[in-house]
């Protein structure tokens, strides 16, 4: 249970750095904010791609499996940044993609 947790806040980490290296060019490219702004956006994105590889299954597993995380955080980042609840099918869809990843990460393997 404690790689689990270990496993989901990794995820978690990584699903921000992503989202962060995105929204500063956004701000950028729509926003008009200054274009230091990209400075942290690609050291962002340098963190997401450095995270990626803490992950200790395989990287096509680790990939499918992040985007159910990745899905959650987006939608807390709507929320809490961009200021836009999610609605009701926003999170059963969250839901169903977080379903996917637990059945994923879960599954009992047999060794290759």
């Amino acid at each position: 249970m404690n790689q689990l947790l270990l496993t989901t806040g990794l995820y978690v980490l990584t699903a921000v750095a992503e989202i962060v290296g995105c929204y500063l060019p956004w701000l950028w490219l729509n926003q008009r904010a200054p274009v230091w702004v990209l400075l942290p956006a690609v050291l962002s994105l340098a963190l997401f791609v450095w995270l990626l590889t803490l992950h200790p299954a395989a990287s096509g597993r680790v990939y499918a499996a992040y985007g159910g995380v990745y899905v959650v955080t987006a939608l807390a980042w709507l929320w809490l940044v961009d200021g836009v609840r999610p609605q009701l099918w926003d999170w059963v869809g969250a839901s169903l993609a977080l379903a996917g990843m637990a059945v994923m990460v879960l599954a009992p393997r047999t060794p290759a």
